[in-house]
């Protein structure tokens, strides 16, 4: 049955072909929206000029659609809502939940980057980044649907947050905590690598009057010395003419039953399958460093 309350979503940056990493948290996020009986939108997240690489959005969104996967709705680019970013940063400077910061990285460097109050004046030259105060934040607490019980203290832990860089982009967690808004997303599936962003984003949204969506954050692949998979000389990019094969290592990785994709010949069916036999209460909290890699099914980047 249909289920018009709930609204997941994959949120990609365009920095390089999808990894395996990336495979897992869309394969989980459409799963948990199809057994929900929700939607499931793509979303790009380009505010990062520096890191986006030309065509990579594009090259994504194709090897979901290789993979059965397509948004239920248009896809949306953050590189195209200024207009929505600024709105939003206005209100927050009007309330006096965000001010003007002239801060440089090293002037914070004896704080260990954590900002709780300006070291520097505004620079004359523009050239300064916007921050949310976390005054008065205390203790954000929320329970995530896998990892359980968090808690945070943004003052002492995380200082005043980033909402418009330096440089003249807009931080993560602004563009992040607007686009789940004006989208609608009811459920937020991601890898544990964000975790840590999810209580300022809370505190940001109670700023700016939002609701707050429900968080899934999902566990990591790492390689042999636990960094991210994405990250390491061990990442490749996937093959999606592989994809039948791929799903099936993702579905092992998601704990789910053994044997569930047999008889399938075609990628609609084996997603049909999986979306019947998907069991939420499946999923690992976490995964084994280096997981047996289904090589020759990674790409290999062309030397």
């Amino acid at each position: 049955m249909s289920n018009t309350a709930y609204c997941g979503r994959f949120a990609p940056s365009p920095t390089g072909p999808l990894h395996a990493g990336s495979l897992l948290t869309a394969v989980a996020s459409w799963l948990l929206a199809r057994h929900a009986g929700g939607r499931w939108l793509v979303r790009v997240e380009d505010v990062d000029r520096d890191r986006c690489i030309a065509g990579a959005a594009e090259h994504q969104i194709a090897t979901l659609a290789a993979f059965g996967m397509t948004s239920d709705g248009p896809v949306v680019w953050q590189s195209r809502r200024d207009g929505l970013y600024r709105a939003a940063l206005e209100r927050l400077l009007a309330s006096g939940d965000a001010f003007v910061c002239g801060c440089s990285r090293a002037q914070l460097a004896h704080s260990g980057g954590i900002h709780q109050h300006c070291v520097a004046p505004p620079r004359t030259d523009g050239r300064n980044a916007v921050r949310l105060s976390v005054a008065g934040s205390g203790l954000i607490r929320f329970d995530d649907a896998l990892q359980g019980p968090q808690s945070q203290d943004l003052a002492g832990e995380v200082g005043d947050v980033v909402l418009h860089r330096a440089d003249g982009c807009w931080a993560y967690q602004l563009a992040v905590v607007v686009d789940d808004a004006e989208q609608g997303i009811s459920d937020v599936v991601r890898g544990a690598d964000l975790l840590d962003s999810t209580a300022r984003q809370i505190w940001l949204q109670q700023r700016l009057g939002l609701a707050t969506p429900a968080y899934l954050h999902l566990p990591l692949l790492t390689d042999g010395q636990g960094h991210k998979l994405s990250k390491s000389q061990a990442a490749c990019p996937v093959d999606a003419d592989h994809a039948p094969q791929l799903l099936r290592w993702i579905w092992h990785l998601l704990g789910q039953a053994e044997g569930a994709l047999d008889g399938a010949d075609s990628m609609p069916a084996r997603l049909g399958l999986a979306q019947a036999h998907f069991d939420p209460q499946r999923l690992p909290q976490q995964l084994p460093p280096s997981p047996t890699m289904p090589d020759p099914l990674l790409r290999r980047p062309t030397p």
